[in-house]
């Protein structure tokens, strides 16, 4: 019997690596797999559809699942987590000490629904009190002019966005200081060249993170993996298939990491590290799976409902292929 051949989409992360140098493979497909940066899969995924398997957004894929207009249905396999503190960069020489500072400010970030500022404006909020509308919002490129968004979006009337001239681009914009911060996934290249008043809000963002997660056991998902919704449904075996492949490969990379005689990395202590971490987040801290992380999922849904993104509060079993909430145990 001939083997499925499907397309592939995703960085190329240690937890992907193993489905890119053959280790892993999806058992009954011929897999055709390219190693893309997040923003462009997404872009030809949401816009073009050109790939049977894709990493997605997951802020994208709620509003589109809630929309009922998902082309891409969902596996929960987690390829990429990030706590987002550090992503909240600001004019130093605008008063801004605390995150309640932000009030009234102007801040920029290269699009209003992307997964990284959903989560920070929702943790301003738990965590300070500073609510969207408490803000004016400027979305455009970070580094290139032009970008917009990637969804359609309708945000509430006291909620105020506004694109910056389609000729500037963000960074250059918080260096010049005609935004008082920026909140940004990558870090903007003013920032990364030292540029005078361009700052960090957290210095000890790593710290912060680590207090956020030990009080809400929150870490952030950030990107999912889809499938094709039509080839989904051809093919109803398929999204398990996906979703066991990429749990072997994380299981994979997670061995490695743990591997004292060789490093896997280039950081010395990443073993230690590495040990630590799972004594403050767990043994699986990287997990993937539902019902593991439904308290995550939620709180995103949440916040994206909240925030006037989302049509209606997705609910968490609606993002995922059902067959992938429950997987065979032996």
């Amino acid at each position: 019997m001939a083997k499925l051949p499907i397309s592939l989409s995703v960085c190329a992360y240690d937890r992907t690596a193993a489905l890119f140098d053959g280790r892993v493979s999806i058992e009954g497909c011929d897999v055709n797999a390219v190693a893309l940066e997040p923003e462009e899969s997404f872009h030809r995924a949401f816009k073009y559809r050109e790939f049977d398997v894709t990493e997605l957004s997951l802020s994208s894929h709620t509003l589109s699942t809630a929309r009922g207009d998902a082309h891409y249905v969902g596996i929960p396999a987690f390829v990429s987590r990030l706590f987002r503190h550090s992503s909240l960069y600001i004019r130093s020489d605008r008063g801004i000490k605390r995150p309640e500072d932000l009030k009234g400010k102007t801040i920029g970030l290269p699009e209003y629904q992307m997964t990284a500022n959903v989560w920070l404006r929702g943790i301003l909020a738990d965590e300070y009190g500073v609510q969207p509308r408490d803000i004016k919002w400027r979305n455009g490129g970070l580094e290139e002019p032009g970008r917009g968004e990637r969804t359609p979006i309708k945000l509430p009337d006291d909620v105020e966005l506004v694109s910056v001239p389609a000729n500037r681009n963000l960074s250059d914009m918080l260096e010049k200081g005609e935004i008082d911060g920026l909140i940004s996934a990558r870090a903007p290249s003013c920032f990364l060249r030292g540029a005078p008043n361009i700052d960090r809000m957290w210095h000890n963002y790593w710290e912060v993170e680590e207090a956020y997660f030990r009080k809400t056991k929150i870490f952030p998902v950030m990107h999912i993996i889809g499938v094709r919704r039509s080839l989904a449904e051809q093919h109803p075996w398929l999204p398990v298939s996906i979703f066991k492949a990429f749990i072997k490969a994380k299981e994979l990379c997670m061995h490695e990491l743990g591997q004292i005689g060789h490093l896997s990395t280039s950081l010395p202590w990443s073993v230690a590290e590495y040990e630590r971490l799972q004594r403050v987040m767990g043994h699986d801290f990287w997990s993937y799976g539902f019902e593991a992380n439904h308290h995550v999922l939620d709180t995103l849904a949440r916040y994206s409902h909240e925030q006037g993104l989302s049509v209606r509060r997705l609910p968490v079993e609606e993002m995922f292929w059902p067959a992938t909430h429950d997987l065979s145990k032996i």
